[in-house]
């Protein structure tokens, strides 16, 4: 039994909101932003459309990727933390825009721009614990116009909207092989307040007088972040390399998050490899946070940059705080 990636897709609203429109909005400067983010360009999804879509037209893109069908599909699971609704679980509204007549297992993960590898992990696992299960669709999908602070120029320049999936397949061929060679996931929840929403649950209600503060806002500590972020991303990817007994000279192309490019360029540097072999997409979406490592791997493979038997390091950090890494064998 093996366990092999079958499809990939994403989604991208079509308005693009530059650096130069932000100059607008913010008391910011087009080189400011690129200086220290990398990020020329994001995409800002309507009002009217909620993650779901975005998620809907991931899930449509990678099952046509795939060759199956929604009925096809074991179970949906779905990293955001910018869902529909408190609940039901975005998974589940998705499964009914898909139209499916299969009652299959769905979920949300809520792992920030950790998401999507925390969810090939639980995925891929789903897969073999279960005799029957053969396909399953992991989508990370953001919304994070919706949280941004417009009027906060250290963050809303940042974050972007997009959805990214990836279906797994399991495969009854005899081999034990699998596309997740090795996985670290890990979390630190004693740094909540250096990434948070703070208003809008149990803990902080929304009121009109937290909505006048923007607590209903995204907030971050972003020099406090990128201090523990390249240490979390770099360690766990040296984990997955050593658990799997893969030198970073083997790896194909390293994938890490695109949340900023400072962070994308240290990490690179602590693990050695090579600007060649880092996929750097952030000018063009910012960060997408759960969405980021599959619009990576999407774009990868639709354009023939991966071939079969590749080794993909993809490794990430939000908010929580959390972090994954994952050594893929494309």
């Amino acid at each position: 039994m093996s366990i092999q990636i079958k499809g990939t897709g994403c989604f991208v609203p079509e308005k693009v909101l530059s650096n130069q429109d932000l100059e607008k909005i913010v008391d910011t400067t087009d080189e400011w932003i690129t200086t220290r983010t990398g990020i020329k360009n994001r995409h800002i999804a309507p009002e009217d459309m909620p993650t779901s879509d975005m998620a809907l037209a991931a899930a449509k893109n990678a099952l046509e990727n795939a060759g199956i069908s929604a009925d096809d599909l074991d179970f949906i699971i779905v990293a955001t933390s910018s869902g529909d609704h408190p609940f039901p679980s975005t998974a589940c509204v998705l499964q009914g825009k898909l139209g499916m007549k299969k009652k299959c297992q769905c979920f949300d993960i809520s792992a920030a721009c950790s998401g999507l590898l925390y969810s090939l992990d639980t995925g891929a696992n789903l897969l073999r614990g279960h005799k029957n299960y053969r396909y399953g669709l992991m989508i990370g999908a953001e919304k994070l116009s919706y949280l941004a602070d417009w009027k906060d120029r250290a963050t809303c320049v940042l974050f972007g909207d997009a959805a990214s999936a990836v279906i797994l397949e399991k495969v009854d061929d005899g081999s034990d092989e699998s596309c997740l060679l090795a996985t670290d996931l890990g979390a630190d929840g004693s740094c909540v307040s250096l990434l948070l929403h703070p208003a809008g649950g149990t803990a902080i209600p929304v009121t009109a007088e937290n909505v006048d503060t923007h607590e209903n806002a995204l907030n971050m500590n972003g020099p406090e972040v990128f201090k523990h972020a390249v240490p979390a991303m770099v360690s766990a990817a040296k984990t997955v390399l050593a658990d799997a007994n893969i030198p970073a000279d083997r790896l194909r192309w390293v994938i890490p998050h695109q949340a900023n490019k400072r962070i994308i360029d240290a990490v690179a540097a602590r693990l050695d490899v090579t600007e060649d072999h880092v996929y750097v997409n952030i000018q063009n979406y910012g960060n997408t946070s759960a969405a980021s490592i599959g619009l990576c791997l999407d774009e990868l493979s639709r354009s023939g940059q991966l071939q079969k038997g590749d080794l993909v390091l993809a490794t990430t950090f939000g908010a929580g705080l959390t972090w994954a890494a994952a050594l893929i064998r494309w």
